[in-house]
């Protein structure tokens, strides 16, 4: 194994929304694209026709910030195709976006990128109202990485037509190795354990140290860490800041807060459950779920993938790989479907459970090579409730397409990244 990360401006990837980014700009003035810092958006920005003519100006870049704040309309004079990279370090020129967007109907173009999720800004909602189009860049999938266009696997479900059952070759039936490293456009390009971690040691410093005192005042970088080390323990479970407050030695309000800027730089999402209560009682509180499964890894304290394989984390890692690929393969429907979990107060949990118009697709992820009929259960519970379930899915780490039951299929997760 080596480090060598050169000619890695050579290796970009095409993402699978750059598409839909296109599309949007024909009916809207302006695209919102948010997203966790180093997933690729200012690479997607600059190397994707037809944004690559189009002015950038990063406000990372102190003089462009110090314009922003005091001069923001004189950043685009000249130009009526404009990229505004690290938005979220000047939200007030957004007013400027929306007085020189409204006051010259269909001239002007603006795609606004950040780091944070600008949509729970308060302020930035209210500008943007009607006028802008929202998108996330996650980490890279398994089919952006190999150059694969995007499945319709999810499309065929929602419609509830089953894949035939097959055993499909792929170099990725093993996801340990995969999961562990993690899915950010950087790590592609390193082969060796301590370049990896050297990359996340570097990545959780620079989070904490820049990004979040950017956002907010952090009383203790060292409780912010903690805090982020027990969240990633909780991966896939229900969550539960009491719990979180009292093993951190965190205050309950402080957690909170913590939690929130978490979620506003989009390294988690507190997924919600599933609650249309019919027969049986629901848990109604939030799931802790990571769309970085090699950032998790880190945090949980494994450096090398045989670490992580006997662990047990190593589901909920799973989990968060399996999360990652349904939200790219989500936002690119139109509507995008809404995610949920689904647990009774017994204990029977559904992973995830997508919810499109009037149609219910609910999925277990399993980190076994071999799909079993117990494994299937909480499906079969799920479809009992809700007999509109168009398919029920057991997601699972072998290489076989199997149907376990007249609406449920087992696939190989990899499935979920095209082949």
């Amino acid at each position: 194994m080596n480090d060598n990360h050169s000619n890695f401006e050579l290796k970009y990837k095409t993402r699978w929304i750059a598409p839909l980014l296109r599309d949007a700009l024909k009916t809207h003035p302006i695209i919102v694209l948010t997203g966790a810092r180093q997933v690729g958006k200012s690479t997607l920005l600059q190397r994707e026709p037809p944004f690559t003519t189009w002015q950038y100006i990063s406000l990372d870049d102190f003089d462009m910030l110090a314009q922003a704040r005091t001069d923001p309309t004189s950043l685009w004079a000249g130009a009526d195709r404009v990229l505004l990279d690290e938005v979220q370090k000047a939200t007030n020129l957004l007013d400027a976006v929306k007085v020189t967007v409204d006051s010259h109907y269909g001239r002007y173009r603006f795609i606004l990128s950040g780091s944070a999720n600008i949509l729970l800004f308060k302020k930035v909602s209210e500008s943007l109202a009607g006028r802008a189009v929202y998108f996330t860049l996650y980490p890279m999938t398994g089919g952006e990485m190999s150059g694969s266009l995007p499945p319709k696997l999810l499309e065929k479900l929602l419609k509830g037509r089953l894949p035939k059952e097959q055993r499909i070759e792929s170099p990725m039936n093993d996801p340990i190795a995969l999961m562990w490293k993690g899915f950010m456009p950087s790590l592609m390009q390193m082969d060796s354990y301590a370049a990896v971690i050297r990359w996340w040691e570097g990545y959780v410093a620079t989070y904490l140290e820049r990004d979040l005192r950017q956002l907010s005042q952090i009383d203790s970088l060292p409780d912010f860490r903690r805090l982020m080390a027990a969240l990633a323990l909780r991966c896939g479970q229900v969550l539960n800041q009491t719990e979180v407050a009292r093993d951190t030695s965190i205050t309950q309000p402080t957690v909170h807060r913590y939690i929130n800027l978490l979620e506003t730089t989009c390294l988690i999402d507190r997924l919600p459950a599933f609650s249309v209560n019919r027969t049986k009682r629901l848990i109604k509180s939030p799931k802790v779920m990571w769309s970085e499964p090699g950032l998790v890894s880190f945090l949980t304290g494994h450096y090398d993938p045989e670490s992580l394989k006997t662990s047990r984390e190593a589901g909920g890692v799973f989990e968060s790989m399996v999360y990652l690929h349904l939200k790219a393969l989500s936002q690119l429907l139109v509507p995008r479907p809404r995610i949920y979990y689904w647990r009774t107060t017994t204990g029977k949990e559904v992973d995830f459970v997508l919810d499109w118009g009037r149609t219910l697709v609910a999925a277990k992820a399993k980190l076994s090579t071999k799909p079993k009929f117990r494994d299937i259960e909480n499906l079969r519970l799920f479809l009992e409730e809700y007999p509109e379930t168009s398919v029920c899915l057991l997601i699972y780490a072998g290489d076989e397409v199997k149907i376990m039951h007249e609406k449920i299929v087992a696939v190989p997760w990899f499935l979920l990244g095209g082949r």
